[in-house]
C-alpha cells in the first residue's frame, strides 16, 4: 500500500509518525491531512538516507533550492557544494535540475551527498538523452523516450518529480488566444509545447496519465504537477492559459488520489502582489487543497539582481494565504547560474518568508522562536540572540566586525544610548525601590 492508501485505511505509517514528530504534532492529526489529500510526504521508497518530509496545511512552510549544471557549466563538484551549502542554510528539499555533462552522476552524487528531500524534472533527462546521447532533436523524443527518463529518476530515489501535464493543445490554444508577452517560461512546459507542435499530437503525459501513475505507484513518490504556463512576468499573471492549466490539475489530482499517488501543484511565477492571495484560493479550490509548491512569487520583473529580495516578498504573503512550499529564488535568478554564496542568500531569504508566514499561520513554535529572541535582546544576551538567529553566522560576524567591547554590551548603534540598557536600569532601580 502507499501513504496515502494506509492514511486512508486509517494506518499510521513509520514514516508518518517520523513526519510527525518533525512537525510537533500528533501523527493521526497528520494522517488525516494526508488521507484528506491536503498533505504529503515526500519520500521515495529508494531513497533511504533522507527522512520523510511533510508537506501541507498546517504543516511548516517548506523551503527548496534548485541546482544543477547547464550546457555552460557542467562542474559536478561546485553543484555538489551548492547542495551542501543550501542543506546547511536549511533547506528541506534541493531539485536537480540538471541539463548539461554527466547528469546521471550528478543526480547520484547529491542523492548520496545529502539527507534532504530530492526532486527534478524528469523531462529534461528525456531531453539531454536525446540530445546528447542519441544525437537528435528534443522534438524526436519518442513517447518510450520521456517515460524512460521518469522511470530512470525514480530508480535513482527522486521523492518528487515535476511533470507537465496540464501542457495540452487546449491549454496552448488559450495562451494563443491571450496574447501573452513572455509565452512560455517554464523550461519544461516550453519543451513540452514544442513537442506537441512538432509532432501535432497531444502531451504524453497527459494522454497516458494513467501509465505515469503506473510507473509512479511502486516508488510511492509525489507527483508534483508543474505549471506549464505560470506567468513569466506580471503582465502575464492569472490569465486564461494558466488557470485552464490549473482546471486541468485538479482534475488530474482528483486521478491520481484515486489510484494512491500523493500529489502536489506547482504555482506561479511572476504575480502583483494584489492577486498573490487569490492564486492561493483559487489553487486551493480548484485542486482539491492538494498542497502548493510556488516560485516565489516574484512581485515586481525589474529588479535582476535582487529577486531574492523580490520572491521573498512574495512568497510571505503566499504562503502566508496557504502556500505550502516555497521555491527559493537567489540574487541570480535571469542572469546566470547561481554561485555557492547566492544558494546561501537564496535559502535565507525564502526561509524568512516562510518563518514570517508561519507565524500567521498559527504554525506550532513558530511565534515562540521570536519571543525567544525578543527576550536575549532585552537583556542584552548576545550568544541567546545568535542562537535564535535564523543565520546565527551572520549575525556574529557582523557583530564581530564592529569591533564592539563584549562587556560594553550594546551594539554600536546606540552605544551608551541603548533603549535596552536604559529601560533594563530603570527596571533596576525599581526593585531596589521596591
Amino acid at each position: 500500500m502507499t501513504q496515502l492508501e494506509m492514511a486512508r485505511a486509517g494506518q499510521i505509517s513509520d514514516l508518518v509518525r517520523q513526519a510527525a514528530a518533525a512537525e510537533n504534532i500528533e501523527p493521526e492529526i497528520l494522517r488525516q491531512k494526508i488521507a484528506a489529500g491536503t498533505a504529503v510526504i515526500c519520500r521515495n521508497t529508494k531513497h533511504t538516507n533522507a527522512p520523510p518530509l511533510a508537506v501541507g496545511e498546517g504543516l511548516r512552510t517548506k523551503v527548496n533550492a534548485n541546482i544543477g549544471t547547464s550546457s555552460d557549466d557542467t562542474n559536478i563538484d561546485k553543484e555538489l557544494e551548492k547542495a551542501q551549502v543550501a542543506v546547511a542554510a536549511g533547506a528541506d528539499a534541493i531539485m536537480d535540475l540538471s541539463t548539461g555533462g554527466p547528469i546521471d552522476e550528478i543526480r547520484a552524487a547529491i542523492a548520496s551527498k545529502t539527507d534532504v528531500c530530492l526532486g527534478s524534472v524528469p523531462l529534461y533527462q528525456a531531453a539531454c538523452d536525446a540530445v546528447l546521447t542519441q544525437g537528435k532533436p528534443i522534438v524526436d523524443m519518442t513517447v518510450e523516450d520521456i517515460f524512460a527518463g521518469v522511470k530512470k529518476h525514480l530508480d535513482d530515489g527522486v521523492d518528487f518529480i515535476t511533470v507537465h501535464c496540464g501542457v495540452t493543445r487546449e491549454t496552448v490554444a488559450r495562451m494563443d488566444q491571450e496574447g501573452r508577452i513572455m509565452e512560455v517560461v517554464s523550461r519544461g512546459g516550453s519543451f513540452t509545447v514544442e513537442w506537441m507542435s512538432y509532432n501535432d499530437a497531444e502531451n504524453p503525459l497527459y494522454e497516458h496519465y494513467d501509465r505515469l501513475l503506473e510507473i509512479v505507484r511502486p516508488y510511492d513518490a509525489v507527483l508534483s504537477l508543474g505549471d506549464g504556463f505560470r506567468p513569466g512576468c506580471l503582465a502575464d499573471a492569472t490569465d486564461r492559459a494558466q488557470v485552464q492549466e490549473l482546471i486541468i490539475l485538479g482534475e488530474l489530482t482528483k486521478r491520481a488520489q484515486d489510484a494512491g499517488i500523493q500529489v502536489m501543484i506547482e504555482g506561479p511565477g511572476h504575480v502583483p502582489l494584489n492577486q498573490i492571495e487569490a492564486n492561493m484560493k483559487l489553487q486551493k479550490r480548484l485542486c482539491h487543497g492538494a498542497p502548493f509548491y510556488v516560485l516565489g512569487p516574484l512581485v515586481t520583473d525589474i529588479a535582476p539582481g535582487y529577486d531574492h529580495i523580490t520572491s521573498a516578498i512574495g512568497g510571505t504573503i503566499a504562503a502566508a494565504a496557504g502556500a505550502d512550499f516555497l521555491c527559493y529564488v537567489t540574487p541570480s535568478e535571469h542572469l546566470r547560474l547561481p554561485t555557492v554564496e547566492d544558494v546561501h542568500e537564496g535559502v535565507m531569504a525564502s526561509r524568512i518568508a516562510a518563518h514570517a508566514a508561519d507565524i500567521v499561520k498559527g504554525v506550532p513554535g513558530a511565534i515562540e522562536k521570536d519571543n525567544a529572541m525578543a527576550k536575549a535582546r532585552k537583556s542584552l544576551d548576545w550568544e541567546g540572540q545568535y542562537a535564535n538567529a535564523i543565520d546565527p553566522e551572520k549575525a556574529r560576524r557582523l557583530r564581530d566586525e564592529s569591533g564592539v567591547d563584549e562587556e560594553h554590551g550594546a551594539c554600536t548603534m546606540c552605544g551608551a544610548l541603548c533603549a535596552y540598557k536604559v529601560m533594563n536600569e530603570r527596571g533596576e532601580k525599581k526593585a531596589v525601590a521596591g
